[in-house]
């Protein structure tokens, strides 16, 4: 959209939370995702909506896979970084998975290796947040569309 016409209720310059309960089944990663996509959708950054739908799924993937319970989706937006978290109820880190040597292609486990790929960075939120024992987030420019323009930064 023309930043001429934007809305007078959606400037450009104020910075937008959104949260999402989802609980950690095989629905989750297409509400979380399509709940990304309606955030992008409404403050017109369609240049975003591909990276971050998918490092988004594949977050929202890996509590339905190796955790239980709740996932609490975070979307923060500013005027130049979208930031979406992920937080669920199991103290154990996550683990990029790197292909094995010999042409070998897993079905599943390169996840977090594609969030790293995409995203500008990502990283692994420091301490509790109520029941929820971590949060894994990944970061997006609003310049671009993700990729390696600056290092996977871990907090």
């Amino acid at each position: 959209m023309d930043p001429a016409r934007r809305a007078a209720h959606r400037p450009a310059q104020l910075i937008h939370h959104y949260s999402l309960f989802a609980q950690a089944d095989a629905t989750a990663p297409r509400l979380c995702r399509d709940f990304v996509r309606a955030v992008l959708f409404t403050h017109d950054r369609e240049h975003l909506v591909m990276p971050a739908a998918l490092c988004t799924s594949e977050l929202v993937t890996n509590v339905h896979l190796h955790t239980k319970g709740t996932a609490m989706l975070r979307v923060r937006l500013t005027p130049a970084r979208l930031r979406v978290s992920v937080f669920d109820e199991s103290a154990d880190p996550p683990v990029v998975a790197r292909p094995g040597g010999g042409g070998a292609v897993a079905c599943w486990g390169r996840g977090l290796a594609l969030v790293e790929e995409m995203a500008d960075g990502w990283g692994v939120a420091d301490g509790r947040t109520g029941r929820f024992a971590k949060g894994v987030w990944f970061e997006l420019g609003l310049a671009g569309c993700g990729g390696p323009a600056s290092p996977v930064r871990v907090k």
